[in-house]
């Protein structure tokens, strides 16, 4: 979304202020108020995303961005406005409804809205690596961002490894000083060969030395952590080694994000030569149960994207490591017919969690589906692959 001019008020029932959004952010920033502190990505040359294919990364001046707070700062206060006497919930419906009759209307109204229904608590650097920045620049940033909204709590921002590493112990801990509460990291793999194939542009050493450092700062760490990256040929060694590197970061979070090659990534063409192989999601279900038998942190182990087949994989390490293996256990102790009965039903959204499959209802609408799939001649797994993509 551009940036783009706005009047500071309402006009004939429109929201005029407007700001530019990012396309991503961690699935735990769903309700925070987004705020594009950089565009697209510096790196841009992971071969398992495809986010910013085609787009330039550039800094945004501090005026830019000081700009695109006011304009959230107008929506706020209108909406606010328009909610008096209905509440956040009724001021969302009205949201809701301008869209539906095609009045003017914006994606960052819908986040500002999203923001104050969930108590206007956080805010999300956007987009993928806002820390490399200039440190003077986005302490800035951020103290605008906390004077304008004085209510927020946390602020948070994706960052690279590499990022981090570079810079000093002392500009984090001013970062931190100056309100930056958490950086959510993509480590994907600690697995240096992995990290080569697939063009990440950084080392498991990288990992550990930003990581440590970020910890070291008094900022809390988010790692994220991709099951399945490794494919068939490096399934196990991507495990171990993602293990190892994150038993010497020790990180607030790990967040597990399952690999999913998009017809449109760079990681395809791999995949239709036949140099990359995918895992079995029950393989992949494997995997995650061999990362998690070497994990020795208290990291909080969350299981939070749509990808995850198991959702339910949570809990606190080390206490709840057991109970984790277990549901692993779980899963892939049930039978074959048991099995993919939970993956498409998971898929379609009817399952969130091993239990469901005692819904006899749902059970059986999802045994009819996978009867009739077969009727037709259609592979299931090519079926479920190809809902996958609706997710990304």
């Amino acid at each position: 979304m551009t940036g783009m001019a706005s009047d500071r008020h309402t006009e004939r029932g429109r929201l005029t202020p407007a700001f530019e959004l990012g396309p991503i952010r961690p699935p735990s920033e769903a309700n925070s108020l987004l705020i594009r502190a950089t565009r697209n990505c510096p790196w841009n040359k992971c071969r398992f995303c495809r986010t910013y294919r085609g787009t330039k990364f550039q800094l945004r001046t501090v005026e830019e961005v000081f700009g695109d707070i006011e304009a959230a700062r107008a929506i706020s206060d209108a909406l606010k406005g328009m909610a008096e006497g209905k509440g956040y919930d009724g001021m969302l419906g009205n949201v809701e409804a301008m869209a539906g009759n095609q009045l003017e209307y914006h994606e960052c109204v819908y986040n500002v809205a999203l923001w104050l229904r969930a108590g206007g608590r956080t805010a999300f650097l956007q987009d993928s690596d806002s820390l490399i920045m200039r440190t003077p620049e986005l302490i800035q940033v951020i103290a605008f961002l906390k004077k304008t909204f004085p209510s927020l709590s946390r602020v948070t921002s994706y960052a690279r490894s590499h990022t981090s590493a570079r810079k000093t112990l002392q500009e984090l801990q001013e970062l931190r000083e100056a309100g930056l509460d958490r950086i959510h990291t993509g480590m994907e793999t600690g697995y240096d060969p992995l990290l080569q194939y697939m063009e990440k542009g950084t080392t498991a050493e990288q990992h550990i030395v930003g990581g440590r450092k970020v910890q070291e700062s008094g900022i809390s760490l988010c790692e994220y952590v991709m099951p399945g990256l490794g494919g068939r040929k490096m399934s196990r060694e991507h495990a171990l080694e993602t293990a190892r590197v994150l038993n010497q970061i020790k990180p607030d979070y790990i967040r597990l994000r399952s690999l999913h090659v998009r017809p449109d990534s760079p990681l395809r063409s791999k995949l239709v030569e036949g140099d990359f192989i995918l895992q079995t999601e029950d393989e992949v279900v494997e995997e995650i149960g061999v990362l998690i038998e070497n994990l020795s942190v208290t990291s909080r182990i969350k299981s939070d994207h749509v990808l995850n087949l198991l959702p339910e994989i949570e809990g606190k390490m080390p206490k709840d490591k057991q109970k984790l293996l277990d549901i692993i256990s779980a899963y892939l102790t049930l039978p074959q017919d048991e099995r993919l009965n939970f993956r498409l039903g998971r898929r379609v959204g009817y399952y969130e969690k091993l239990t469901d499959l005692h819904d006899t209802g749902r059970h059986a609408k999802i045994a009819e589906a996978i009867k009739r799939i077969a009727l037709q001649g259609d592979d299931l797994d090519e079926v479920i692959f190809d809902l996958k993509d609706r997710f990304i």
